[in-house]
C-alpha cells in the first residue's frame, strides 16, 4: 500500500512508493485525499521531469584553450576561410599568453594591459580587431544556449580612437595599366575581379559550375550575411568577361572545379 496512516505523537497520512530503486515518501498529510494527491503529482513529476530554462542552469566554467577550440570549430563551420584564418592567427597569441588558465580566471585588467601591449606593438586598429575577436570568443561562452563560462571580462572596455581616412578608389585609368602589367595568367584574374567587381575570396572560390555562358553570368557567393549563411549573387557578364571566361574555358583541365586555381608545392617535399 502506498499511502496509509501512521500513528503517534506525528500521526498523519503517508505516501511511500519506490521507483526504478529509489524510494520517495512523505508524511504527516492531514487526510488521505491529500496524501494520494501530492503522491499522484510526486510521480507526474518524476515521469516528466522539467528541464531547467537557460536562466536556471548554472554556467560551468571552461578551459581557455578548450573555448578557444570550441570558437574556432564554431567559426569554421558559418563564416569564411578567411575569417577562419584570422581567428587562427590571433588565438596562436593569446594561447601563448593565457594557455593554463581557466575562463573564470580572466579579469578586465588582465585583458586591458594585453592590448595595451599590441597597440604599443601595432597600431590602434589591430589592438581593435583583438578587442572585437576577444569579445566575440568569451561572448560564444556566454551564449544561453550554451551557458559554459561565468562572465565576458572585455565587458565595459571602449575601443581605441582611430584616425579614419577616405578610402582610396583608383579610377579606372590606373586599374587598366595594373591589369595590363600583369603577365597572361594573372590579367584574366585580375580582369575577373574588375569585372565582376568580386572580392578576391569570392573568385578565388568561383567554379565552372557558377559560369553559365548561355545566359551570360556568373555566380559569386559571399558569407558577409548574419548567421554565416552561403548567400549567391548572380553578375551579369561583359562581353570582355565572356571572351576571358570563354577563352579559359577552351584551354581548362575538365578535371579541376575551379576557374583560378593553382598548383600547391611543398619545399619539404619537392625540394
Amino acid at each position: 500500500m502506498s499511502v496509509y496512516f501512521v500513528k503517534g505523537k506525528d500521526k498523519g497520512w503517508r505516501y511511500d512508493f519506490t521507483l526504478k530503486g529509489i524510494r520517495h515518501t512523505e508524511a504527516w498529510f492531514k487526510t488521505k485525499k491529500k496524501a494520494k494527491e501530492a503522491e499522484a503529482k510526486q510521480r507526474e513529476k518524476l515521469k516528466n521531469p522539467k528541464m531547467p530554462t537557460p536562466a536556471e542552469q548554472i554556467p560551468i566554467d571552461m578551459d581557455f584553450l578548450e573555448l578557444i577550440n570550441k570558437r574556432l570549430d564554431h567559426v569554421k563551420a558559418y563564416n569564411s576561410e578567411r575569417h577562419y584564418t584570422d581567428h587562427i592567427y590571433m588565438a596562436r597569441r593569446w594561447i601563448k599568453e593565457w594557455k593554463r588558465l581557466a575562463c573564470s580566471e580572466f579579469t578586465t585588467d588582465m585583458i586591458q594591459d594585453f592590448l595595451l601591449k599590441r597597440l604599443r606593438e601595432t597600431s590602434p586598429f589591430t589592438a581593435n580587431k583583438e578587442l572585437r575577436y576577444l569579445r566575440s570568443l568569451f561572448n560564444c561562452g556566454l551564449h544561453p544556449v550554451r551557458n559554459w563560462i561565468t562572465h565576458n571580462p572585455t565587458r565595459g572596455i571602449a575601443f581605441y580612437p582611430v584616425d579614419k581616412q577616405i578610402k582610396y578608389v583608383p579610377p579606372n585609368e590606373d586599374v587598366l595599366r595594373v591589369i595590363l602589367a600583369a603577365d597572361p595568367d594573372k590579367r584574366d584574374y585580375l580582369w575577373t575581379i574588375a569585372l565582376t567587381i568580386g572580392r578576391m575570396s569570392e573568385v578565388n572560390r568561383l567554379t565552372w559550375h557558377d559560369v553559365n555562358f548561355e545566359e551570360r553570368f556568373v555566380v559569386l557567393y559571399t558569407r558577409k550575411k548574419k548567421g554565416g549563411h552561403r548567400t549567391p549573387r548572380k553578375i551579369s557578364m561583359t562581353d570582355k568577361l565572356f571572351e576571358v571566361l570563354s577563352r579559359l574555358d577552351a584551354n581548362r583541365d575538365k578535371r579541376i572545379p575551379w576557374v583560378f586555381w593553382h598548383r600547391y608545392w611543398s619545399r619539404k617535399i619537392d625540394g
